[in-house]
């Protein structure tokens, strides 16, 4: 008798070309994922990644190649076809309903669903299909209450559930913490190699391509540039691969420690979100001249909340902020006259005014300021567009122009002309979110390189990110944020990523994990020089 075939189908991209327009997406790109393994797509941001796996699922219909799943060719126009062949993908951001419970969203997802539900039957159906899962998830727990692991592993229940056997994961731990990252790459190999997956991982950490995946393929600018097995490549081979000859920035050489003057304060902080809970709890962050405090953290964990009140974006509800030692209310008043400057989430949202000229974006700080105005109330548009130029030189802006609407740019772009714009003067505190997050390759070592130079220095940098990778590289000290608390203090030298993992999936006691410079816990840092009723009627506006 002859072995029954794996479940896990082979699939290939046989010479895919999509086109927009007269702009080649992806010219003959050809992808093979062999059954029963996890193949790793590597690419930087517009390299083709998207366009492909969205022609494999039938979102685009590809201008000439074919899709191939187990030797046959499929024609796929839309994601329902694709779901028939037993292909599923689980995506970036969580698609399952936040209100609704494991169970509900796995009947729902059907393509075909009663009438008349009998839930009884329904839930003893899944109850035996859990069974037949690596992973354990609550189905009568709603999702808005699960971890982010437990979410993550909740979608690709739902896509097995559906009968998918051949997975694509877009970025699936970009939200996860380092255990349950490897935990869950650990059980899609683990099922892949028992034949009941072939799965496709997009990702940008080589780290995981290194230790889960078993071929790679690289794409750039819409062409593939190599593919092949993962243990015949090494980072480098890989990123050289990606990047071609651009040009990345050498990593910064790193000053001296810091110094000993505190240029930033929290004391006691605590603020809301924007439905009135809770979201900052206690926290205590002090950063000296010449330091990067990395704040690691789940997404959603307070963390946005703290930069938009050091930006002067949201009210704090209790506690003191203090810069060079003076009370700070983050008005645009005393972010210039104590040098304090931010590069926030999203800057085209949060920093910029889309429809206004990337000249114009520049000299927003201090356009009522000479030599921008005259006379207190005339704008000098050349002066602005001087500067602008200047600027669009020193940190490699790539535009049509200073003219050009700053919503034109890429988000690299964007990025690197909001940061020039916040170094372009003499920096004493520098707040920075997620700066990178969604980047390419040569953007994330250019705006690294540029936050480690400002440290040089001698600014106190504030970094606030979900990538743990990026803060043990800049950081001179670690600060974990969970559920609005800071939970544990390290150095990047002494950090123990289990204890880190743990701390933020929110399994540490704030009080026993970390005590400010100040000697006191969160728990018991007294709070209220920032009266509930603080006001910032002087901000220019939210987005500044």
């Amino acid at each position: 008798m002859t072995a029954a075939p794996p479940v896990a189908p082979a699939l290939e991209a046989v010479a895919i070309t999509k086109r927009f327009g007269a702009f080649t997406a992806l010219d003959a790109v050809t992808l093979k994922v062999r059954p029963g393994t996890v193949h790793a797509l590597l690419g930087e941001n517009g390299a083709g990644k998207s366009t492909l796996v969205k022609c494999i699922m039938g979102f685009y219909r590809p201008d000439e190649g074919a899709v191939v799943v187990d030797n046959h060719e499929v024609a796929i126009g839309n994601p329902r076809v694709a779901q028939k062949h037993g292909l599923g993908m689980v995506y970036q951001h969580f698609t399952l309903v936040p209100r609704m419970t494991v169970l509900e969203n796995l009947v729902m997802a059907r393509a075909e669903v009663p009438g008349l539900i009998d839930w009884a039957a329904e839930r003893a159906a899944l109850t035996d299909f859990m069974r037949t899962m690596p992973f354990a998830v609550d189905l009568d727990a709603p999702v808005a209450t699960l971890a982010a692991g437990d979410k993550q592993k909740a979608e690709i229940v739902k896509q097995l559930y559906l009968k998918a056997r051949f997975l694509i994961l877009d970025e699936p731990t970009s939200v996860l913490t380092p255990d349950e990252a490897d935990e869950t790459l650990g059980l899609i190999r683990g099922m892949a190699r028992a034949g009941r997956l072939s799965v496709l991982i997009i990702t940008h950490k080589f780290r995981e391509v290194m230790a889960f995946a078993d071929d790679v393929s690289v794409l750039r600018r819409g062409r593939l540039t190599g593919s092949g097995l993962v243990a015949g490549h090494t980072p480098d081979t890989l990123a050289r691969l990606m990047i071609g000859d651009t040009a990345v920035a050498a990593p910064a050489a790193r000053a001296a420690t810091p110094q000993t003057d505190v240029r930033l304060e929290v004391v006691g902080l605590h603020a809301q979100d924007d439905a009135g809970n809770p979201a900052v709890r206690g926290v205590d962050v002090r950063v000296r001249a010449g330091e990067i405090v990395g704040v690691a953290g789940v997404s959603g964990n307070g963390q946005v909340e703290l930069v938009q009140v050091l930006a002067g974006q949201r009210p704090a509800s209790a506690g003191a902020l203090r810069v060079h030692g003076a009370p700070y209310t983050a008005t645009r008043a005393e972010m210039r006259r104590h040098k304090v400057f931010s590069l926030p989430e999203e800057p085209l949202k949060s920093a910029c005014v889309p429809g206004m000229s990337v000249a114009e974006n520049m000299a927003f700080r201090n356009f009522d300021q000479p030599p921008f105005a005259r006379g207190g109330w005339w704008l000098d548009t050349g002066a602005m567009r001087k500067a602008a130029l200047a600027l669009i030189d020193r940190y490699r802006v790539k535009t049509n122009g200073p003219e050009a609407a700053i919503a034109t740019l890429s988000g690299g772009n964007v990025q690197r002309a909001v940061l020039a714009r916040e170094l372009s003067g003499d920096v004493s505190v520098l707040i920075v979110a997620n700066p990178v997050f969604g980047l390419d390759f040569a953007a994330v070592a250019d705006i690294h390189a540029q936050i480690v130079e400002a440290r040089n220095r001698g600014t106190a940098v504030l970094l606030v990110s979900e990538d743990l990778d990026e803060l043990l590289e800049l950081s001179d000290r670690l600060l974990v944020m969970s559920h609005g608390r800071i939970v544990h203090e390290t150095t990047p030298a002494s950090a123990d990523l289990t204890v880190i993992g743990r701390c933020m999936a929110g399994h540490a006691a704030p009080a026993a994990a970390h005590t400010p410079p100040n000697g006191r816990t969160a728990e018991t840092t007294p709070a209220a020089t920032i009266p509930a009723e603080t006001t910032h009627a002087d901000h220019p506006s939210p987005a500044l």
